[in-house]
């Protein structure tokens, strides 16, 4: 019996920013982790209660600065199940359905598709505002770079309930680096991550 493949892709772009001064602190593609968004995707269509989009992970572990201002990045975290981002200062609920979303208005996803295309958006929307996260600089002018709360990873983290302790299970959807920006109590930062969903046209028979 022949079975017929439909190529799936998925992508992921994202914009980081200052929503009042409009600086752009990245814009462009992350990495994809392939085997876990595999994993949530079939736990989310076959309504496990699990492995939907549910936090904005921070880090701030994903590059270096020589003496001399050079930038060195590390790879991304894309394989094995148990990945994460190289260190992990912080993170944010954008599942906006979550009784723990202190401002889903502002932190939330949103699914958006037009009719034809054979692609599917999910635009996940995150602020950190002036206030957050606590124990940031008052100004960003700090000069250690290897501060919690100046950040040069990201990623999506998929919801797996608590363990036997009562402590969160996540795994790693996504992950991006980029030149370190330091969130302090001056500046907000916007985050716009679309991750896109798309079936190729092209049918496969085997």
């Amino acid at each position: 019996m022949s079975k017929i493949h439909i190529p799936l892709t998925i992508e992921g772009f994202l914009k980081v920013y200052d929503p009042n001064s409009k600086e752009v602190f990245y814009d462009g593609h992350n990495a994809i982790h392939y085997e876990n968004i595999s994993i949530a995707i079939a736990d989310a269509l076959s309504n496990r209660g699990q492995g939907s989009i549910y936090k904005m992970a921070f880090g701030n572990g994903g590059s270096s600065v020589d003496q001399t201002g050079i930038i060195t990045y590390l790879p991304t975290n894309t394989s094995g199940q148990n990945a994460s981002l190289y260190n992990q200062t912080y993170a944010k609920i954008v599942d906006d359905t979550n009784i723990l979303n202190t401002n889903p208005v502002r932190n939330k996803m949103t699914v958006t598709h037009t009719g034809g295309k054979v692609y599917t958006d999910i635009v996940v929307n995150c602020l950190l505002d002036y206030g957050e996260p606590a124990g940031q600089m008052a100004f960003d002018n700090g000069t250690l770079l290897e501060s919690d709360y100046v950040f040069d990873e990201l990623g999506l983290l998929a919801d797996y309930g608590l363990d036997s302790n009562g402590n969160e299970l996540t795994t790693l959807l996504t992950h991006v680096i980029f030149h370190p920006v330091q969130k302090s109590l001056n500046r907000q930062i916007q985050i716009d991550y679309t991750v896109r969903i798309q079936s190729l046209t092209n049918l496969i028979t085997v």
